[in-house]
């Protein structure tokens, strides 16, 4: 079997796994009272979505394993870095979630107790990767070809490349589809360049990302009937940086994950500015997929857009390669 096909086969069964998956969880989450509470000082418009069930992330989660691991079984591949990356953050927005629907606000864990979890697990997955021989200290530069050693500096780069890339997806997810289309994307992009370099693991786990995301964008499209919640945000942003850790390519999450990189950093400037100023605003709300709600976007065209602006940014990485 061409490693072309099994990257098929592995998008087809998570698609459908999630696509079905979704639709027999969605009366489980809502006999359980797994609800999204949404925040009061967000836009107002979001305030109807309050109480449409959460945590369908576990779905994406299951989809993902699933596929993987019944093609890795029949192609013999064992070598599962990035799967467990994103079953380790999946776990801690898990834990965030349902502290939060337990207490019945949209508030889980405290910061402080979610970044020591998402440091503890950076720390350890760096270690392990640099480490290791099938990854390395090395990183592909983009433009040119060629890739550097970073011997002992790899290790605080990739911790801080983990932390930011998963809470950065996190902040992505704040509209219908807008985190799984945009990350069905980006991980395409990492797919594809692991089937150029012959990566069959990596193939395989960015197939099943991929199909995930787009099983699960037939419910969680405008308007959405489930939420992906934390589980679903952090598992997909420790999806994405595992692959790149895994194809050496760290670096380009910062042009094909671009929105990735807008979302996150609207929220530091938006801090930064406001104390700068003594409480004046850059944008009319952080991440700045709500300042263009505030403008008037309807909530359908900025995921439009945010996915065109998405699909260039691909097409650029794809030519920095």
């Amino acid at each position: 079997m061409t490693l072309l096909k099994q990257g098929m086969i592995t998008f087809l069964i998570a698609f459908v796994a999630v696509w079905i998956g979704t639709k027999y969880f969605l009366p489980v989450l809502k006999k359980w009272h797994f609800g999204q509470s949404i925040r009061e000082e967000g836009p107002q418009s979001h305030l109807k979505k309050s109480g449409t069930p959460t945590m369908g992330g576990l779905v994406i989660q299951a989809g993902v394993i699933l596929a993987t691991l019944i093609v890795a079984l029949v192609t013999g591949s064992h070598f599962l870095f990035p799967l467990v990356v994103m079953v380790v953050f999946g776990t801690i927005g898990f834990i965030d979630d349902y502290i939060s629907i337990a207490k019945k606000h949209n508030l889980g864990l405290r910061a402080w107790q979610k970044l020591v979890l998402q440091f503890v697990a950076a720390l350890a997955i760096a270690l392990y990767a640099g480490m290791h021989p099938q990854i390395g200290t090395e990183l592909i530069i983009p433009f040119t070809h060629s890739t550097v050693d970073l011997g002992f500096w790899y290790y605080p780069l990739t911790f801080f490349a983990i932390v930011a890339v998963t809470n950065a997806v996190n902040l992505t997810d704040g509209l219908d589809g807008l985190a799984s289309g945009v990350t069905a994307f980006v991980m395409f992009f990492f797919t594809a360049a692991a089937l150029m370099s012959e990566n069959a693991e990596s193939v395989i786990f960015g197939a099943a990302v991929v199909g995930a995301c787009f099983g699960f964008l037939r419910h969680n499209s405008n308007p959405a009937d489930v939420f992906m919640g934390d589980t679903g945000s952090m598992a997909l942003g420790g999806a994405v940086i595992g692959i790149a850790i895994m194809l050496k390519m760290e670096l380009f999450v910062l042009i094909a994950g671009i929105i990735y990189v807008a979302e996150a950093g609207s929220v530091l400037l938006q801090v930064a500015y406001f104390k700068a100023t003594g409480g004046k605003r850059l944008f009319r709300m952080s991440p700045i997929h709500h300042h263009f709600e505030l403008k008037g976007w309807p909530e359908t065209r900025v995921v439009t857009v945010f996915w065109i602006v998405t699909l260039f940014w691909v097409a650029v990485a794809f030519l920095a390669m």
